[in-house]
């Protein structure tokens, strides 16, 4: 992936694992803290596991035919989502950044994310 591609989807990072197989990170807590923190009486942090709850109502809702192909592994620290399909995975993140940016979108997908 180019560069200026890996720029474009920032705060997220791509990692490439090669014979067509890639991740997508994020540290939780440096992104979108205010959106998480709109519902922190209900337990949310804003943490790894977090951000695969509010992944996972945007990947149903907006991109239900990428749903088998892009799956997370969080941890308390990181969101990460992964794919053996390179270009299911960048169709999701970009996608998913650009909800992000949409902070009507992302607090109306986050409304209905479960704490996990």
């Amino acid at each position: 992936m180019a560069e200026e591609a890996k720029r474009s989807m920032e705060p997220f990072k791509w990692v490439d694992h090669g014979q067509g197989k890639a991740s997508v990170i994020l540290t939780a807590g440096l992104y979108k803290d205010e959106v998480f923190a709109e519902r922190a009486d209900e337990g949310f942090e804003g943490n790894g596991y977090d951000w695969a709850s509010l992944a996972s109502v945007f990947l149903e809702e907006k991109m239900p035919h990428l749903a088998d192909r892009v799956k997370f592994d969080p941890e308390a620290d990181m969101f990460a989502a992964y794919s053996d399909d390179v270009e299911a995975l960048e169709l999701f993140v970009y996608g998913f950044k650009d909800a992000c940016e949409d902070d009507v979108l992302i607090r109306e997908l986050f409304s209905r994310a479960e704490l996990d």
